[in-house]
């Protein structure tokens, strides 16, 4: 079973960093099923609010840069 953090950190990965499955499964050492699981697991307002947020941490790095 999953833990909270395990689940927190592969929806991180995916929508704010843009990491691939096989990345995601390969640094936390578990599936690429399991990593899908969770994925789709994901409401569509929480992966609104996650992509938008991932929008919002693109454009400041660009700023920066």
């Amino acid at each position: 079973m999953l833990k909270v953090e395990t689940i927190g950190r592969i929806r991180r990965e995916h929508f704010l960093k843009g990491k691939t499955i096989k990345e995601i499964a390969r640094d936390l050492k578990v599936s690429r099923n399991t990593v899908r699981r969770v994925l789709r697991s994901v409401s569509a307002c929480h992966c609104g609010r996650m992509q938008m947020a991932a929008a919002a941490c693109r454009s400041e790095r660009a700023e920066v840069e």
